[in-house]
């Protein structure tokens, strides 16, 4: 771990830790439960945009966004789409060109930093290496002069809520990396923000923990019931936690939802690429057919965007819905029939990989289930393989 942080008492260091969110005249803190006379919008933006360079155009362009109450949102995009940069202007390090930041419908927009009302965690734990596990967290709650017995409770409860009772006389070199990040989050939320900021926090961690630490943070954010924003680029995580996921593309939104929503009906191929795996062909729409180099089927049938004869569009598919044309499940009239040849197969336990090489010379993977193991031939046969048209994405080229 890093050691190059600054003792506690210099205080102009601190604008990219987690207790920016500090207003050392508060005597007592609020409850994370609002009160039922606050609005549901927990934080809101308007109209925000953001210029870095005027060469290289915005990089926020008019974002409008809405986050409830108790919600979890992530950001999800890749790099250069903005989302980095949307979350540090919400919490202050950034100052939006245009538009409006609220916080349970107060204007917060120029306020700095550390008189906002916010948590953050970062991707580096930035944590005091000199100081206990108790004398990091409780770093926040000194600074908004809350006392001693009380910042000891708080500071106690919060450790058995993220799993470190017992932890608090440790140093930070003393512990995991994941450990450390479970005291960062803990110094967030001990504060009692009312938007938690987090900022890749998982980025750094080895897969197995990166996975048990995102059902930690999910469990925590709900138990706590405490607005959040989750910035990634790990799709897998975003689907994981969030509540709503808003996917970036060069500044904008390009889709809101669910998973389910952005995996199932991506408004576009770059959404549907950017959240999973997915097998594409070129096509033409021809009086309500649309036709691909394997073959055709009925577009009124298809999960589509709205297309007119003679365009040129793109087929798409998730791999597993392609099946075995002899397969029942897949016996179907609107549907998607091609041919190739059986290449390899993977058993992988919990499914089963398939490559087949098309008539075309196009080599597609698709992903079965193992109890579908059986309907396939011996490798390095022909075989028949079938998309039901529901699951067929039609975008124009």
């Amino acid at each position: 771990m890093s050691t190059d942080h600054h003792p506690p008492k210099e205080r102009t260091a601190m604008s990219e830790m987690t207790i920016e969110a500090v207003r050392p005249t508060t005597e007592s803190m609020t409850s994370m439960t609002p009160s039922i006379d606050e609005p549901p919008v927990q934080l809101r933006l308007a109209n925000v945009s953001k210029t870095y360079s005027p060469k290289d155009g915005k990089v926020l362009d008019g974002i409008d966004l809405d986050i409830a109450r108790g919600e979890l949102v992530s950001l999800l995009g890749p790099s250069g789409c903005g989302k980095s940069t949307l979350l540090r202007m919400v919490a202050g390090f950034i100052k939006p060109d245009e538009g409006r930041i609220e916080i349970a419908g107060a204007n917060i927009t120029r306020v700095p930093t550390h008189r906002r009302n916010i948590g953050i965690v970062h991707q580096s734990h930035a944590l005091w290496p000199h100081m206990t596990v108790a004398e990091n967290v409780a770093f926040g709650l000194e600074m908004r002069k809350v006392r001693r017995n009380e910042r000891e409770r708080l500071v106690s409860e919060m450790l058995e809520v993220v799993g470190l009772g017992g932890f608090d006389r440790r140093l930070p070199p003393e512990l995991s990396g994941g450990q450390q990040q479970r005291v960062a989050l803990a110094r967030a939320l001990v504060i009692e923000p009312q938007v938690l900021l987090l900022d890749e926090p998982l980025s750094s961690l080895d897969a197995n923990l990166r996975v048990y630490l995102r059902e930690e943070i999910r469990r925590i954010q709900r138990e706590l019931g405490v607005t959040t924003i989750f910035v990634t680029h790990d799709r897998e995580e975003a689907m994981a936690v969030s509540d709503r996921i808003v996917l970036l593309q060069h500044g904008n939104i390009a889709q809101e939802g669910s998973a389910t929503d952005l995996y199932r009906h991506p408004d576009s191929l770059f959404i549907m690429a950017f959240t999973g795996a997915l097998v594409s062909f070129d096509g033409v729409v021809e009086h309500g057919d649309v036709r691909v180099d394997v073959g055709h089927f009925g577009l009124a049938a298809a999960a589509s965007v709205p297309v007119a004869h003679g365009d040129a569009v793109v087929v798409a598919m998730r791999p597993e819905d392609i099946g075995v044309a002899s397969s029942d499940a897949y016996d179907t009239v609107d549907a998607l029939r091609f041919g190739g040849t059986l290449d390899d197969v993977a058993f992988l336990g919990t499914s089963v990989e398939a490559r087949v090489t098309l008539s075309t010379g196009q080599r597609i993977e698709m992903r079965l289930h193992p109890r579908d193991l059986s309907t396939l031939p011996p490798v390095g046969n022909a075989i028949d393989l079938q998309v039901d048209a529901s699951h067929l994405h039609v975008f124009a080229a």
